[in-house]
């Protein structure tokens, strides 16, 4: 059977070490890394996620707190509201909680790309991103998700240097920036989707899967390399009798028949959902810490103030010359 990759005990190391640069910054810079959750509407699923993030935030001595906004507001509204975020010099790190709930028409990307880069520890903004696929890891904070993963494989030992890894999913949120990471971790890797062809032969190859399609039980045991590193990021709900609330709990891999076949392999629940929690942490103090040493300035030009910019932005977008 293979060994678990236990995210939660990870990441409660991680937060160990989190917890004592938060209380370095208080005392030698006399900053607390504050942390802000633009939450619109009111997912059940996304209020869980939320109040998790919260919790442990606080627990680290953070300044933490959850902006929510009702699920009439407009995408303009929203924007204002982030660009508030971005003055506000108490505010290290933003994070728009998605899939946002809402009755009005939102372009996601325009929101998430509202937050500057230098506070978006979500990673998800697009010049983060980009600077993600160049390799510019000192430039850039990284989507939380794949870092979580990162995290989980560097911590088996293993060298990556020159395996075959398979990144099942192609989203911007985890498959792309995962590819980007293990390529840069010198991996060769091979991104899989909806549209890829053989795709049981493909993973046969990986010495390293990471499964993020969020399709149930898809990949089985029989699609494995022998002694393959497996990283679940799905999560999904299915009908299951014999519990309690009628379903259980399960990832992208079968993982009772996947366990029997891989060296190294991530639970779910239990396993990249609790890295991603302090990846997300360690980002922010992380921005604290770059804001306190005066590393890195709103890029707003002339002083101003980055809502003030975007103001006169829109303004010169209406003259006509």
């Amino acid at each position: 059977m293979a060994n678990i990759l236990d995210g939660k005990e990870l990441a409660r190391k991680i937060r160990s070490n989190i917890k004592l640069d938060v209380e370095k910054l208080i005392s030698e810079k006399g900053v607390t890394p504050g942390l802000r959750i633009v939450q619109v509407g009111n997912r059940e699923d996304s209020n869980v996620y939320v109040r998790t993030k919260l919790k442990f935030a606080q627990e680290l001595g953070m300044n933490a707190s959850i902006i929510k906004l009702p699920d009439t507001v407009t995408e303009s509204e929203l924007i204002h509201k982030i660009h508030e975020l971005n003055d506000d010099p108490l505010a290290h790190g933003i994070i728009v909680q998605l899939p946002l709930d809402c009755k009005t028409k939102i372009t996601t990307f325009n929101v998430t790309n509202a937050v500057i880069p230098e506070k978006d520890v979500d990673g998800i903004n697009d010049v983060n991103a980009g600077r993600l696929a160049r390799g510019q890891f000192k430039k850039c904070f990284v989507s939380c998700t794949p870092a979580g993963c990162m995290e989980l494989i560097k911590s088996t030992g293993i060298n990556i240097t020159g395996l075959d890894a398979v990144v099942l999913g192609r989203s911007t949120i985890v498959g792309s920036p995962m590819a980007n990471l293990l390529t840069w971790h010198d991996a060769t890797v091979t991104i899989c989707h909806s549209r890829t062809r053989s795709l049981k032969e493909k993973i046969l190859l990986a010495d390293i899967l990471v499964a993020a399609v969020g399709v149930p039980e898809l990949v089985k045991g029989d699609w494995l390399k022998p002694g393959a590193i497996v990283i679940d990021v799905g999560i999904s709900a299915v009908p299951d009798a014999t519990k309690k609330k009628g379903q259980r709990l399960v990832g992208d891999v079968d993982y009772l028949d996947c366990a029997k076949k891989a060296s190294w392999i991530t639970p779910v629940p239990g396993g990249v959902g609790p890295m991603t929690v302090a990846m997300l942490l360690s980002n922010t103090v992380e921005s604290c810490k770059q804001f306190s040493n005066n590393n890195h300035h709103l890029q707003s030009g002339f002083g101003l103030s980055y809502s003030t910019l975007m103001s006169i932005k829109n303004l010169a977008k209406k003259i006509r010359f």
